[in-house]
């Protein structure tokens, strides 16, 4: 809870801000129904947003809400990482403890990174998914503490927040949608000027729906009347209360301040300007007290008492009357906890610092360090290192401040506040030329350093060089999102590089450098990384060595797949080994097992997959093992192992999801969506897509959500839809970093949409542009595909007039393309086929013959839409009186008649139960134009060898047929089957359809007639 102001010039009598405080009341109202709330209060200083927000709170503490309050702390200018994140949490879990630790079990040591007295923080590897990480976990912690209880979570004075707190509090109002949450936060609106750091925060949130921002304006003269009543306890005169009002323009802490010098007989007009009227009641203080304001000014916006003492080097009586006399006046109130003290109002503060002269705040800056150095006890733990290294810089003593900010930086850097270890090791080096050589050689890497390795050297006798001190800020910036600052940071290393060359760091410098630009999207960073190979070419091992191997193989799997990809992977497992470099040596063996699978090696390569995997979860690398949760399923999807990737990829997103990996949970949920789709359960497979939307923190990973659902779109006839998506994956994938993985399905798609708006050149101008780079070895799942949807096109296209010219051409670059792809995989060898069967028509030559051996070739394989689509193809070609037949034989017999009805049948069925509307429409199209009638009674399916099958059943249909016909409710399906009730219910629903049937109890009966499920053991659903 917020403490009451000690002062005598508040007034009693809360004035005015009704609609403001209904505001509050009423998402207060909506947190309690389960709906998370976030509001933003500003106004200028002193306009009385605390006192808003104490009279909110008080009234929701009483109504059973948990408050949870944190500010912003400024030291100096500084902030503290996440100190409002740390005091809430604090207040959360002294108020909750049970709930909080249930909602941090098993994240105790990441979480610890904002709460120290959970445990120890993690010293993993960090990444550029820490941050993300860790704010998906404290997302999660507030989610489910408020599952229970309403929380309050209030964010104090967004004016001074640190660069963390404010991409924190950012991360929470995009991503909160559950949970009885408010989050409220204040700011001043007079400190944001243009280039405040807050603003564009500011105009991000106000694009969110979920965000009500207040403004407070200032009180009319009725209000303000009604203030200086409360606060004199009389009426006023209404000359007094013109006057009062014209001089303080209504702000509300002008108005106190005007109204106690008037109650206390000082003239109202002593001074034209109200920061004067502040600092004469400071100098109406004894001396002794005005020198503890001066202390306590400098020190932060809240100083501990015993530091104060420290500092002030006052007896404890005569320390004890100066604050007595400095809050008797208003000017200082204790902390509710009583442990220190602050202004009552921060404008007071700033007067008095501002008073200040510059050799007094360097003296006053310096007695505090000294006062934390020589007792750390005088200032909480957490806070320590950070306020000590503000204290030194402040002081302007460069021998001290060094080490300081260095020692902080690491503090930052254990709590991912990534942006304010840059601005840490930014002064760091500013400091490095002023500080002495004694002080600069003592330093050591191995203290001050992590991601920059030694390259060769003892850490511990090597003297930390400023290239160190470079290295470690260019990678803070790239984890904290601040690219452009770590960009100029890597080209002055570089040019002093060039000036004293090191291979070893200079190759390390352009890794950095490759990462950065394809981030920023300035290019493919494939130059950067062919200058670092070359700086190590020829070099002893060393763990640089072994870096740029594993991401010159991990870009070449992405980029160029091929023998050069595979070479570089092989050596940089090698090298990792050398230098015993674990992590790398995980990344390059799961990039290694890729390739071997592209080059044909697919029971080497994936034995080494889930190898790695094993390996990376045994060891708690999680950054790998959640990249071999992408990767492998992938591979395995890329060999038609689809059903086999779906529960290893439900795995991936529990692993994913607990230890807040939010770009690989995106890149899994991508590649589910994909083996959804394949195995034909597509209503799974749209809601995988758009998780993968949802969770994706990068563009890229979001692309790949929009581009699965564009797919889908394209193939349930939604074109405006695909069109949207596909529009939208393309720009997340921007221009300037191309990835066959990506550019070829964006092509595959719009060729998709083109040749159903009936555009064929427009297809053929994909085609085109596809073919240009040709298909290397690791693209071929993504050109079989391709290649499939182009050569679909043209033969959907034949009749058209506009389509003659250049189909010749198209044709033969279709064969030449397909003729030099190879086969390794059986869903492969089934596209060929597919490929061919599809040119033929395009060319009026194809037979059942060929459609016959397409068909029989994916009824080997778990492809459902797949399979309907070829054997609606072989269906129409049976139908067909000119379709090339075996000798002696003519189209539309009565035997091949049937046999078309029952194709016809069983790909109308998957068509329905998919929600494919343009096959399930040209299969009733066909069979109108046939004479054929799909429909049939359900006791026909007894005579057939598969009467599920023969009923259209899909597998997932199958599954939810057989526990409907053992009783289960639609709950109990999801439960059982990991689908939701909705979707549960939409397959109980095309099931009936298919049936013929009217009800569960109808279904149930035929199911047992048919015999679908025989000696199905599953257990009867429990009682109630």
């Amino acid at each position: 809870m917020l403490g009451p102001v000690e002062t005598a010039s508040v007034s009693p009598v809360f004035v005015g801000r009704t609609d403001e405080l209904d505001t509050l009341n009423a998402a207060l109202a909506r947190a309690g129904a389960g709906e998370p709330q976030a509001l933003l209060v500003g106004g200028e200083a002193g306009v009385g947003k605390t006192r808003l927000v104490e009279e909110f709170v008080t009234a929701a503490g009483r109504g059973g809400a948990v408050v949870a309050v944190g500010g912003c702390v400024e030291i100096g200018a500084d902030g503290l990482p996440f100190a409002p994140y740390s005091t809430a949490l604090r207040a959360l879990r002294e108020a909750l403890p049970e709930e909080f630790a249930a909602a941090g079990a098993g994240q105790e040591e990441e979480l610890a990174r904002l709460l120290p007295e959970l445990g120890e923080a993690t010293s993993s590897r960090h990444d550029e998914q820490g941050m993300a990480r860790l704010f998906e976990l404290t997302g999660r912690l507030l989610e489910q503490v408020a599952e229970a209880h309403t929380v309050v979570l209030v964010l104090e004075d967004l004016h001074w927040a640190d660069a963390s707190t404010r991409h924190l509090l950012a991360y929470l109002l995009r991503t909160l949608r559950t949970g009885r949450l408010v989050v409220l936060a204040t700011y001043r609106s007079d400190d944001i000027h243009r280039r405040h750091p807050l603003r564009p925060l500011l105009a991000e949130l106000d694009r969110l729906r979920a965000v009500r921002r207040l403004e407070l304006a200032r009180f009319t003269r009725e209000e303000v009347a009604r203030q200086v009543a409360g606060i004199i306890a009389a009426e006023p005169d209404p000359a007094q209360v013109d006057d009062i009002y014209e001089r303080s323009d209504g702000n509300a802490f002008f108005v106190e301040e005007l109204a106690v010098a008037a109650w206390e007989g000082c003239c109202t007009g002593l001074t034209d300007s109200l920061r004067d009227l502040l600092l004469v009641r400071v100098e109406a203080l004894p001396e002794s007290a005005q020198r503890i304001a001066r202390i306590v000014a400098e020190g932060g916006s809240t100083v501990e008492y015993p530091l104060i003492a420290a500092v002030a080097h006052l007896a404890e009586d005569d320390l004890i009357e100066a604050l007595r006399a400095a809050v008797g006046a208003s000017i200082l109130s204790a902390t509710p906890d009583g442990g220190g003290y602050r202004f009552r109002h921060a404008l007071v503060r700033e007067a008095v610092a501002d008073d200040l002269l510059p050799g007094e705040r360097s003296r006053l800056n310096r007695r505090y360090a000294e006062a934390v150095e020589a007792d750390p006890t005088l200032v909480p733990a957490d806070a320590r290192v950070m306020r000590l290294a503000s204290y030194w810089y402040h002081a302007h003593e460069a021998a001290r401040a060094l080490p300081a900010v260095l020692d902080a930086s690491v503090v930052a850097r254990r709590r991912h506040a990534y942006t304010e270890q840059l601005r840490l090791l930014e002064r760091a080096m500013e400091l490095w030329e002023r500080a002495p050589e004694e002080v600069r050689s003592a330093l050591r890497p191995v203290d001050y350093t992590e991601v920059y390795p030694p390259c060769g050297c003892d850490p511990a006798t090597t003297p930390l060089r400023y290239l160190d001190l470079m290295a470690e800020a260019a990678v803070a910036g790239r984890f904290g999102g601040e690219r452009e600052r770590a960009l100029k940071i890597i080209k002055r290393a570089l040019q002093l590089l060039d000036e004293d060359p090191d291979p070893l760091r200079a190759a390390w410098f352009w890794v950095q450098r490759s990462h950065l630009v394809q981030a920023q999207a300035r290019g493919d960073g494939r130059q950067e990384l062919a200058t670092a190979q070359e700086l190590v070419r020829g070099l002893p091992p060393s763990e640089v060595h072994a870096e740029v191997l594993a991401h010159v193989a991990s870009w070449r799997m992405l980029h160029q797949p091929g023998p050069d990809a595979l070479a570089a992977a092989e050596r940089a497992v090698q090298y990792a080994r050398m230098v015993n470099a674990r992590e790398i040596e995980l990344h390059a063996r799961l990039t290694l097992g890729g390739l071997l699978i592209d080059a044909g090696d697919a029971e080497s390569g994936f034995a080494e997959m889930f190898h790695v995997k094993e390996d990376a979860l045994r060891e708690g690398v999680r950054g790998v093992a959640g990249r071999a949760f992408v990767n492998l399923p992938s591979a395995l999807q890329a060999v038609g192992r689809s059903r086999e990737s779906v529960p290893l990829l439900r795995e991936g997103i529990a692993f994913t999801r607990e230890f807040g990996l939010r770009d690989a949970e995106a890149w899994v949920w991508g590649n589910l969506s994909d083996s959804l789709y394949a195995i034909g359960q597509w209503d799974e497979a749209a809601d995988a897509a758009a998780n993968a939307i949802r969770a994706g923190h990068g563009a890229k990973p979001q692309g790949s959500g929009a581009l699965r659902l564009a797919h889908l779109a394209l193939a349930r006839g939604d074109l405006a839809g695909a069109a949207r998506h596909l529009a939208t994956a393309d720009a997340r994938y921007g221009s300037r970093d191309p990835m066959p993985q990506q550019s070829l399905r964006v092509a595959r798609v719009a060729i998709g949409v083109a040749a159903a708006e009936g555009r064929i050149h427009d297809a053929r101008a994909e085609l085109s542009r596809a073919l240009e780079s040709g298909f290397l070895p690791g693209t071929y799942r993504y050109a079989w595909p391709l290649l499939l949807a182009a050569a679909t096109a043209e033969a959907d296209a034949r009749a058209l007039p506009a389509a003659a010219a250049d189909r010749a051409e198209a044709l033969g670059r279709l064969r030449e393309s397909a003729g030099k792809i190879t086969v390794a995989a059986p869903v492969w060898a089934a596209h060929e086929l597919w490929i061919r069967a599809e040119l033929d028509r395009a060319e009026g030559t194809d037979t059942t013959d060929a459609w016959s051996g397409v068909v029989t070739a994916f009824e080997c394989l778990d492809r459902p839409y797949d399979l309907a689509r070829v054997r609606y193809r072989l269906a129409q070609s049976l139908l067909s009186p000119g379709a090339a037949r075996p000798e002696g034989t003519t189209g539309g017999g009565e035997n091949e008649r049937d046999r078309a009805l029952e194709l016809l049948r069983l790909a109308g069925a998957v068509a329905g139960g998919l929600g494919a509307r343009p096959l399930a429409d040209a299969v009733a199209r066909l069979a109108q134009r046939a004479r054929l009638t799909l429909t049939r009674a359900p006791q026909e399916a007894l005579a057939t060898a598969d009467p599920a099958g023969a009923l259209g059943l899909t597998g997932r249909e199958r599954d939810v047929l057989r526990l409907v016909s053992a009783g289960r409710t639609n709950r109990q399906i999801a439960e059982e089957l990991f689908i939701s009730p909705k979707t549960a219910s939409v397959h109980v629903s095309n099931i009936l359809s298919k049936l013929g049937v009217s009800g569960r109890g109808e279904a149930a009966a035929l199911a047992h007639r048919l015999g679908l499920f025989p000696a199905d053991p599953v257990a009867a659903p429990a009682a109630g």
